[in-house]
């Protein structure tokens, strides 16, 4: 991942609210492009010249050739506001993030996030490496909100249960129940995305040991989808201890 500024100079009078405005609208576009990660986008602004620091992908995931329709008109609409088109400057590799994926087209791909991950959902299956979302197929709403929406809510309830309390065991449910709407949107995104791509799609489908559970019935739990064995000799990565192929599912023993 490599940080950058994008500094916008305004070309004529307009107000705080326009510039507050374009620039939003702006960075939610290239944020649901898949071209900028996280959440949260400091701007300070210094005698006519507004800052937005991101982090993207890759060194050139704000050219122009990943722009999406959106991004394009939110750039076109920048003008409106009194503002001209942003110069960007790279201002290193992000020592804290994950690095991006080398694969040009990966064999296969997985659905999965945790509650302290701002990358990209979408990784490698052989390297668990994130892949930039505008490497994908658009979607026909125009960008990948859906899916980063979903993100949100999974990294949210995986916090929630991890250090919550009055939450903690809903979360928990929510995340290990195949039938959850959280993990029902999960896996239909994932489906969706091997349809695009025609790339294998896995979702990955948290497990937690509940109280009745013992070690054996957590080693030969069958899938929960049709019934199968899915176990794998050797784990995934160090975190995947079952796949069923033929459902696109990924889990793991209790931790």
């Amino acid at each position: 991942m490599f940080t950058a500024e994008l500094t916008f100079e305004c070309y004529q009078d307009t107000t705080i609210d326009a510039v507050d405005s374009a620039i939003t609208q702006l960075i939610d576009a290239l944020r649901y492009n898949g071209q900028i990660l996280g959440r949260e986008f400091p701007t300070s602004m210094d005698d006519g010249l507004f800052t937005t620091r991101v982090v993207c992908p890759e060194e050139e995931s704000l050219h122009p050739r990943h722009h999406s329709s959106i991004v394009e008109r939110r750039l076109q609409a920048l003008s409106e506001a009194g503002l001209l088109a942003p110069k960007i400057r790279l201002t290193g590799m992000d020592l804290h993030s994950d690095n991006t994926d080398p694969c040009q087209q990966p064999e296969w791909q997985v659905l999965y996030t945790h509650y302290l991950s701002t990358c990209s959902p979408l990784r490698c299956g052989e390297h668990l490496a994130p892949i930039p979302l505008y490497k994908l197929p658009t979607p026909a709403i125009g960008d990948h909100q859906a899916l980063l929406r979903w993100q949100v809510d999974w990294s949210s309830t995986d916090e929630l249960q991890m250090h919550g309390t009055t939450l903690k065991q809903a979360c928990s449910e929510t995340l290990t129940d195949m039938k959850s709407p959280l993990n029902n949107a999960g896996w239909q995104l994932a489906k969706d995305i091997e349809q695009q791509t025609n790339i294998p799609t896995y979702y990955y489908l948290y497990h937690l040991a509940d109280a009745a559970e013992q070690e054996d019935q957590a080693q030969t739990r069958p899938c929960p989808s049709c019934g199968g064995e899915w176990q794998l000799e050797v784990p995934l990565h160090g975190i995947f201890d079952f796949k069923c192929e033929p459902c696109r599912l990924l889990s793991n023993l209790p931790w």
